[in-house]
């Protein structure tokens, strides 16, 4: 069956996170090919920074994604702009410092939560009635880790799974309003996200080692703002990049379980684990 085509001319895209590596990178790709974008951050500069991206295709409002009221005033700000909301990013997330469950500050986890959950589901609430109005699409920044152990990073790991299962819930419960709902799996990705939560952290790239290399392969922003916008452009359901993580997503049901067996006996695994886990007792 071929999925409708989507033309982003004139199209509004809300993009919460929308400052960062991705979210910046996905704004200017929407601009380019005539779309008009709206940049939601906690970030001071974001007028200024949306300002410099283009004076008549861009905005900028600040806002926390764990604020429903704060989206809800940022919506209307981009209605009042540009009249309307046809699709809405939902890219704004955290990545909290590596530790075990055992030793992850609550506060850590609450935090991790909120902002890339509870966030994800205040931007859609925020922006529903406008995406429904106008036939549009949500796309909800998902990860590889959806499917991945997340040994180390536990409460990121659930987080993405937890966008994962609502956009699947999301595509059945509007496909009746012609909505799109499409979810974005993407692996390391060259942000400031990773440089400060994986970069230079030696136990993290320990954990990691454990996967086969073609798949710790970096993306550029670039490469993640095409895929986005061409996932738009096709109404994709699932937007996946690179591309060889399909056939592991695919199959999941079988590879993770005997992937996580693997884990619980292999020596390097858990030699970085015990270090994580000693770590963390001793990490101000």
């Amino acid at each position: 069956m071929t999925r409708q085509s989507y033309d982003l001319r004139g199209k509004v895209v809300l993009i919460t996170g929308g400052t960062g590596g991705i979210g910046s990178a996905t704004a200017s790709e929407l601009i380019g090919r005539g779309a008009k974008v709206a940049l939601v951050d906690v970030d001071p500069q974001t007028p200024q920074i949306a300002a410099r991206m283009s004076s008549h295709s861009a905005m900028g409002t600040i806002a926390d994604v764990c604020s429903r009221d704060a989206l809800d005033v940022a919506v209307a700000e981009v209605v009042d702009r540009f009249g309307r909301v046809d699709v809405a990013i939902a890219n704004a997330g955290i990545l909290s410092r590596a530790a075990t469950l055992r030793t992850m500050p609550t506060s850590s986890i609450e935090s991790l939560l909120a902002v890339n959950v509870c966030g994800v589901i205040n931007t859609i609430q925020a922006a529903m009635d406008q995406v429904i109005a106008h036939r549009g699409q949500f796309v909800l920044i998902s990860s590889v880790f959806a499917f991945l152990n997340g040994m180390g990073t536990i409460p990121y790991a659930m987080s993405k799974a937890a966008v994962e299962q609502l956009g699947r819930g999301l595509r059945v419960e509007l496909a009746a309003h012609g909505v799109s709902t499409a979810i974005a799996y993407f692996s390391l990705i060259e942000t400031n996200m990773i440089k400060h939560g994986v970069d230079g952290d030696p136990v993290v790239e320990e954990l990691l080692a454990t996967l086969p290399r073609a798949f710790l392969k970096r993306l550029q922003p670039d490469t993640a703002a095409t895929a986005l916008a061409n996932g738009l452009a096709h109404r994709s359901p699932r937007i996946m990049e690179p591309s060889r993580w399909k056939p592991l997503s695919a199959l999941r049901g079988l590879i993770a379980p005997a992937l996580d067996s693997h884990l619980t006996r292999d020596r390097r695994t858990l030699a970085a684990l015990s270090q994580l886990d000693a770590r963390s007792h001793t990490a101000p």
